[in-house]
């Protein structure tokens, strides 16, 4: 089950976004150098049936399951941020930690590299730039992870296709 993380990683407040993607922006131009939503590490996604944008991004997950799914051990845990990061020099493109992510937390680079939010070293783009502060840098509860969890879990489900 989830448990309070003892570090901070992006907390979203879904009600509070109002879907001007300044985060999708703000990543892409810190990370890439281009304002480009498709380079960002951070998407909204408009859940058209509860009528809310959604940021998705890493959790930065306690069991990680990017990292265990990673076949060259390319994925590993900062030990002074405590984010999940991805060894570009190691990683194959295989897409494991993708396909096993269940936020939509991990993508990949124009390069046939897998990227994914790094908190920017612990100081994150997204969260300052957000105006309404639905993206917040902070320490989550139990059950605001449950909450997340449980609304990111929806989201992902209604964009899955069906068949």
């Amino acid at each position: 089950m989830i448990s309070g993380l003892n570090f901070k990683i992006l907390v979203v407040t879904p009600e509070k976004c109002t879907g001007c993607r300044i985060c999708e922006m703000a990543c892409s131009l810190h990370k890439e150098g281009v304002c480009s939503p498709s380079r960002s590490r951070i998407h909204v996604v408009k859940w058209e049936r509860e009528g809310i944008d959604v940021p998705m991004v890493c959790w930065h997950c306690e069991d990680a399951p990017c990292a265990k799914a990673c076949p060259v051990k390319a994925i590993y845990r900062d030990e002074e941020t405590k984010a999940v990061l991805i060894d570009e020099d190691l990683c194959i493109g295989c897409r494991e930690c993708m396909a096993v992510c269940p936020f939509g937390g991990v993508v990949m680079s124009d390069e046939g590299k897998m990227v994914k939010c790094d908190l920017c070293g612990g100081d994150p783009f997204c969260a300052k730039l957000c105006p309404t502060e639905a993206i917040q840098y902070a320490k989550p509860s139990s059950y605001i992870l449950a909450k997340k969890r449980e609304i990111a879990l929806k989201v992902m489900e209604t964009l899955r296709p069906t068949g």
